[in-house]
């Protein structure tokens, strides 16, 4: 059985981040000075390191062409002084896990042939374990950012008023759980995205990436102060930042496409986290601003993508045939 488009395209979207991946985490565990943190980095990177094996495998015995991607001798400079602490690595590797089970479980549903639908399943455990892991060690740490906690109610109870959906004018109802956990988790999102575009922002060399990069350092703190407004009218105190955890190397660490490639992508995964969280929010306020940070998210990631396109940096993902294009060959 060939592969379907939707395996073939969830196979080399895989296999481009795995390879990204791969420069960050490979970087990183060289600096790493935990011995705990360094152990965890370094399954993560193995098994990053698989994925590409695996996949490689598949498309050769496809005959389909093995993305570029990210190299290890193009990318990343791995003797490079440190540019993250060893705390954002954690919470960074941590995030992966996260970022794992949401890809592989969208991937694995739309899985046909066994050895693809094999390799998905595998990968969703490799995820599950990564984030169990790196939790754990948060945990042991102190570092775990724990979401807030709920009063428990007498009984269940029923909506009786219309206001329960408002959010503009008049009193404002308080935030249900669902509101909360998003209005966190997004804050938290923000937080790493943040301390990361703070790192990148040092160590690039084009003056337009680097514009680029502080833009979205500017966005994802901006955003951080919005959840943290509406956390905070409902008195729940918002999660840590992480922008100390950026060292002040500004030492050649990784190659512009590289992170503009990872700032893009965070930032598109970043829309579909808003709309999931605007779904979930009936308090109309809620919806319409996450509206708008998608807006404002999804002109971000198209002009990064132009910014790549400029440089010659965009790759590809598999397509559909244009069929006018053949017809113009033919004629030609």
């Amino acid at each position: 059985m060939k592969l379907t488009s939707a395996e073939i395209t969830n196979l080399w979207n895989t296999y481009m981040n795995d390879s990204g991946v791969i420069c960050h985490l490979q970087h990183e565990v060289n600096k790493a000075e935990d011995m705990e943190i360094k152990a965890l980095i370094q399954y993560a990177l193995d098994i990053s390191k698989s994925h590409i094996e695996t996949i490689t495998k598949i498309l050769n015995n496809e005959n389909y062409p093995i993305p570029h991607g990210f190299k290890l001798d193009e990318d990343v400079d791995v003797t490079a002084p440190r540019l993250f602490t060893d705390i954002y690595s954690l919470f960074s590797t941590n995030n992966l896990g996260k970022l794992g089970l949401n890809a592989y479980s969208v991937a694995l549903p739309l899985a046909v042939r066994e050895d693809i639908y094999t390799f998905f399943s595998e990968c969703l455990r490799e995820s599950d374990d990564i984030l169990k892991k790196t939790n754990d060690l948060l945990l042991k740490k102190g570092l775990f950012m724990k979401p807030p906690l709920l009063p428990t109610p007498d009984n269940f109870d029923f909506v009786g008023k219309k206001s329960f959906l408002a959010g503009y004018l008049g009193e404002k109802r308080p935030l249900t759980g669902t509101e909360i956990t998003n209005l966190y988790a997004n804050f938290q999102r923000n937080a790493l995205g943040s301390a990361t575009m703070i790192g990148y922002s040092q160590v690039a060399n084009k003056k337009d990436v680097t514009d680029f990069i502080l833009r979205g350092k500017e966005i994802a703190q901006k955003h951080c102060e919005i959840f943290g407004s509406y956390l905070s009218e409902s008195d729940i105190p918002s999660p840590t930042t992480l922008d100390t955890e950026v060292t002040d190397s500004i030492t050649y660490t990784f190659s512009d496409r590289k992170m503009l490639f990872y700032t893009t992508a965070l930032t598109a995964i970043s829309v579909g986290y808003y709309g999931a969280s605007m779904s979930v929010s009936p308090r109309r306020d809620l919806g319409v601003m996450y509206s708008r940070l998608v807006a404002e998210n999804l002109k971000f990631a198209d002009d990064g993508a132009k910014l790549m396109i400029k440089y010659g940096w965009l790759e590809e993902p598999p397509r559909a045939l244009d069929r006018d294009e053949l017809a113009k060959k033919k004629r030609g």
